[in-house]
């Protein structure tokens, strides 16, 4: 089973798109791993490097609203997960994106706004990680000598995806 946590990557702001998690001009690649270079490339955020060794480093990334809305595709779950972050946490998801993230065996985890500033509230420190236990439905920040948990709820057939690894891995399992 993946590892669902890590260094904190915190992209503030609603909103992002597909192709700024993946640039549209990349989906010709044909495998995960030629994506692997490209992740967030075109992604425009104030002090925000795509290739800054915080991001490199990230295995969990924190967002606003309305994550991964766009061109639906399945590059964008993929190039996470080639860079080894296999949860991103949002107040909301775009629909295709959240169910992607499932079906790839990576955790989408949904909070309240309120849940999301208190993430946030990690930001500025540079150890800032996040673990998460997606069987109990919990997740805990630490950083800044700081610490704090939170609950949040995964539907029981998403929950089952993640766990198996992802649909394939599932389906293998089920049937």
């Amino acid at each position: 089973m993946k590892s669902f946590g890590g260094p904190a990557l915190f992209l503030d702001r609603s909103d992002i798109n597909t192709d700024e998690i993946i640039p549209a001009k990349y989906l010709t690649e044909i495998t995960k791993e030629d994506l692997k270079p490209y992740l967030l490339e075109d992604l425009k955020l104030q002090g925000f490097d795509p290739k800054s060794e915080a991001t490199k480093n990230a295995g969990v990334v924190v967002s606003r609203a309305n994550f991964g809305c766009g061109s639906s595709r399945e590059h964008a779950p993929w190039v996470f997960e080639v860079n080894g972050m296999y949860a991103v946490i949002a107040q909301s998801f775009a629909r295709i994106f959240r169910q992607n993230m499932f079906n790839c065996g990576m955790a989408a985890i949904e909070l309240s706004a309120e849940q999301i500033d208190q993430l946030f509230s990690f930001a500025g420190a540079a150890d800032a990680a996040i673990r998460i236990d997606v069987e109990k439905g919990s997740l805990t920040v630490t950083g800044g000598g700081r610490e704090e948990s939170m609950s949040f709820e995964i539907s029981p057939f998403d929950q089952a995806l993640v766990l198996a690894g992802g649909w394939v891995d599932y389906a293998d399992l089920k049937y």
